[in-house]
């Protein structure tokens, strides 16, 4: 699972990264501070198994029966318009980001960064800009890739030596793209029928945004939504595209003071508590004072919401926790609860064996729903929040 986050320079890209996986990064105020990717953990929230079950466990990944469950999240090098063509840092990111499942536009929405990344007045520049330019390069990429390899696609076809499905997946298989999702595309845009080397132009760029769309979706993070002077921007923006208003900095702050044990603070919260005998100094007063204003203005950071949202409901993921003992709801080193994984949804019991280990896939017999008790088959679709033992005739190796 790898979440890619996009955007031009200086719009806090390294300062959201730092925020959500805790590592340090190169974070300053002028273009290209991120020259190699970054990749960090971020974790994503959902409710516990444990509470079905009213058990505490020791699991540092569960706190008051909130589950942080891992994921991948990975800073590029910046963006600028005719990245597709080479231009900036443009090639290289398009590369970097080639395997995200998904895809984070940080935008800065106060407005206070130009299309080329360098620092203007807040309000002097339109964010509505930026989100055209990063869906038009992304756009431009998939386009370029299929029209490069069209001539030679269309022949294989006429020969009979492929078919397209197969043909175009196989083109834009180094984006982890999958004959499914090709197939999901052309039956939208009526195009199985078509034969392809009658598809004009507009046929190929309005295929090229639609796979780009299905396979490598975006979620804005209106950056610096505390800045902003006009939070209108984002309804307007919101018409098109999906975007949460954030604060990467207050949430940076937030994360910096919790683990210098000042403050008691849970990502995605809308408040935070300073520790018992702890005596904060005037500026450290000051900073905190400042969170409490942006939580007044945009209810929390918003860093959360954005990580939350880009997994469950842009994904549509769900969180499965598998056992080896169904009665004691733990492994084998007797860890309860020790592991939550994201699936796709309508993923089966035996999907989930497969993403455990490939010998539990290959010798499974049958999985036990722990919360039924019921025994299910490998066809059985699996719910978010499902506790699952896999028997199989084969060890995990």
């Amino acid at each position: 699972m790898q979440i890619g986050l996009l955007g031009k320079t200086n719009v806090g890209k390294s300062t959201f990264f730092s925020a959500a996986t805790e590592a340090p990064v190169s974070i300053g105020n002028f273009p290209f501070t991120t020259i190699e990717p970054n990749v960090g953990v971020a974790y994503v929230m959902t409710d516990c198994a444990c509470k079905h079950f009213e058990l505490k466990h020791e699991n540092s990944l569960c706190k008051n029966g909130t589950r942080f469950v891992p994921i991948k999240l990975i800073d590029v090098a910046g963006l600028v318009p005719g990245a597709h063509e080479g231009k900036g840092l443009g090639i290289k990111f398009l590369d970097d980001a080639r395997q995200a499942e998904a895809l984070i536009h940080v935008v800065d929405i106060a407005g206070s960064t130009d299309i080329q990344g360098q620092p203007v007045p807040i309000g002097t520049h339109d964010p509505m800009e930026d989100v055209k330019f990063v869906v038009d390069e992304f756009d431009q990429w998939f386009k370029e890739i299929l029209e490069r390899e069209w001539p030679k696609l269309t022949k294989e076809i006429e020969q009979k030596r492929t078919k397209i499905i197969e043909g175009i997946a196989k083109r834009f298989s180094g984006l982890a793209i999958k004959d499914f999702q090709v197939h999901e595309v052309l039956h939208k845009l009526d195009l199985l029928t078509k034969n392809p080397p009658e598809w004009q132009d507009s046929d190929l760029t309005l295929f090229s945004k639609e796979l780009r769309k299905k396979t490598k979706p975006i979620l804005i993070a209106a950056n610096k939504a505390d800045l902003c002077k006009d939070l209108s921007i984002i309804e307007k923006i919101k018409k098109d595209s999906k975007i949460l208003a954030c604060s990467a900095e207050t949430e940076l702050l937030l994360r910096k003071a919790t683990k210098a044990g000042l403050v008691d603070y849970i990502p995605g919260e809308n408040s935070f508590k300073i520790k018992e005998d702890v005596k904060v100094s005037p500026q450290q007063q000051k900073a905190l004072d400042l969170v409490k204003s942006v939580f007044s203005k945009i209810n929390s950071t918003g860093l959360q919401s954005v990580l939350n949202s880009i997994v469950f409901d842009i994904l549509n993921l769900i969180v499965i926790y598998p056992v080896e003992d169904d009665t004691k709801l733990c492994n084998k080193d007797g860890q309860v609860l020790p592991d939550a994984r994201l699936l796709p949804i309508n993923s089966t019991a035996k999907d989930l064996a497969e993403t455990v280990h490939a010998d539990l896939a290959k010798g499974f017999i049958h999985a036990i729903d722990v919360k039924t008790k019921q025994r299910i088959g490998a066809d059985h679709q699996l719910k978010n929040g499902d506790v699952i033992k896999i028997v199989s005739s084969m060890s995990r190796g």
